[in-house]
Order: C-alpha cells, then sequence, then structure tokens
C-alpha cells in the first residue's frame, strides 16, 4: 500500500493507495513547529485509529510547497514509518512538458495536479487548484503545461479584511442565495465569493479565447472549489483527490 502526502501552506493532506483505490484519507493543519518525533507519531495515530495498519504501508510519496516542515516530516517517517520517502523534485518522470521560464520555480503542488490531469482527463484542460492561492494552470493536447495565473484564495482575502478592517467580523465562507444583501456578513460573503466566481468566469473565457481553445476542459479541485461551483455550471470536472491520484502516478512513474 502507499501512503501518498500533499503538504499545502494551510493544510496537508494524507491518503492511502491499495492498488489504484484510496481506502483512506486525512487532513491535518500545516504547522512548522512540529518535531521529528511529533509528526512521525502523530501520522502513526492516525493509522492506529482506523482500520489500516501503518505496518502495512510498502511506500510513501510527499509532495510539499512549505520547506520548513520537510525535515520533521520526512524524519518522522522515516522514523515511525522505516520507509524512505519519495520526495516530488524537479527532474521525476512526468509525463508532462513545462514550457516555462523557469520550471524549477513550478511549484510540485502544481506539477502533481497536472500530472493527474493528462493521464486521467487530457488536455487541452485548464486545472484549477482552491487553497491559500488559487491556481488556474493550462495542459495542452500535447502534454504541455504552457502557462499559469496565480492569485489569493478566498480565505487570504477574507483574512486580509478582518484584519486590516477592524470593524468587519470573521464571516463563514459561502455562496449566498443572491447578490442582493442587507447586512454586513452578506456584504463580505457576497464581496468574496462572488466576486472569486466572476474571477474564474474571466480567466477561463481569455484563456480559452487567447490560447485559440474553444473546447479546453475546466478541471477543478481544492478545498473551496464546491463554493465557487455548487451547481456545477463552470466546472466540467470536480475532482477534489486530484492531487492524490497525481501523486499515486508520479509514484508509479518512478518507483
Amino acid at each position: 500500500m502507499l501512503l501518498v502526502i500533499d503538504v499545502g501552506n494551510t493544510n496537508y493532506v494524507l491518503g492511502v493507495y491499495r492498488g489504484d483505490k484510496l481506502i483512506k484519507c486525512w487532513r491535518m493543519a500545516t504547522a512548522g513547529v512540529r518535531t521529528a518525533d511529533e509528526t512521525g507519531i502523530f501520522i502513526h495515530s492516525l493509522f492506529d485509529a482506523s482500520d489500516v495498519k501503518a505496518s502495512s504501508i510498502d511506500a510513501v510519496i510527499i509532495s510539499s510547497v512549505v520547506p520548513d516542515i520537510m525535515y520533521s516530516l520526512t524524519q518522522g517517517i522515516r522514523k515511525y514509518f522505516h520507509i524512505e520517502p519519495m520526495i516530488v523534485s524537479v527532474g521525476m518522470k512526468t509525463g508532462i512538458s513545462i514550457k516555462r521560464d523557469n520550471p524549477k520555480g513550478v511549484g510540485a503542488d502544481r506539477i502533481v495536479n497536472l500530472v493527474a490531469a493528462n493521464e486521467i482527463y487530457g488536455g487541452p484542460a485548464v486545472v484549477i487548484d482552491y487553497g491559500t492561492a488559487n491556481t488556474f494552470d493550462v495542459l495542452n493536447e500535447k502534454s504541455e503545461f504552457i502557462t499559469g495565473l496565480i492569485t489569493p484564495g478566498i480565505s487570504v482575502c477574507a483574512d486580509a479584511l478582518t484584519q486590516r478592517a477592524a470593524q468587519l467580523p470573521k464571516i463563514e465562507i459561502k455562496k449566498p442565495k443572491s447578490i442582493i444583501v442587507k447586512n454586513t456578513v452578506g456584504s463580505i460573503q457576497a464581496g468574496l465569493v462572488l466576486g472569486h466566481i466572476g474571477q474564474t468566469i474571466y480567466i477561463i473565457d481569455q484563456l480559452k479565447k487567447e490560447l485559440n481553445m474553444p473546447d479546453m476542459k475546466v478541471i477543478a479541485t481544492g478545498g473551496l472549489a464546491r463554493v465557487i461551483d455548487p451547481d456545477r455550471k463552470i466546472f466540467d470536472v470536480l475532482d477534489p483527490v486530484l492531487t492524490l491520484k497525481g501523486l499515486k502516478i508520479l509514484y508509479h512513474k518512478n518507483k
């Protein structure tokens, strides 16, 4: 069995694959102050509380955009799982070509998402990941990563409002029923969520137009993707575990 770990700025997600089937999935807060022992024991405890034994894990692959926690994470895996983890990095076999000025500067999470999109859905496609930052990455029919955009995530924008505007409250991020709202909380929710929906639609339309890809698939993932398109009118595919699938694919390409 394979343990896949996707480390993001806010959370990291862990999944266990038995063959091609994802049998377990956990989410935990990203924290830079944990020791290797704390990290390894915590991850091991997830297995202790489940019906999957930690001793059944044969391999581990990690994708991370947070360098500061990697020592504790990798050492914790080595000490408590007795496995040398595979780390997603430039130079791995991916099946895609990165047509960027600086391929080494592309985040590991973006590469993993594109690998999954290419193998499972094919191009041309735009892969949108809604997280701490929102990324819009385009894969053409030749399996080439040709362009991408990064925007602030909804949670980041919400936090900035409450931190910089003393009288604005923290709010639950959800789509309002109407743009016509009559209180401060509704005003913030409408501005944030509907603003990001408008941003998403505009970016997709412009990419299709300027790249001359009218039939480009729109593939979405990330924790807040459902908030953006609950009625599935924008996305062709909503795949909440796209990154975990990409990690599994990368492991088998490089083992």
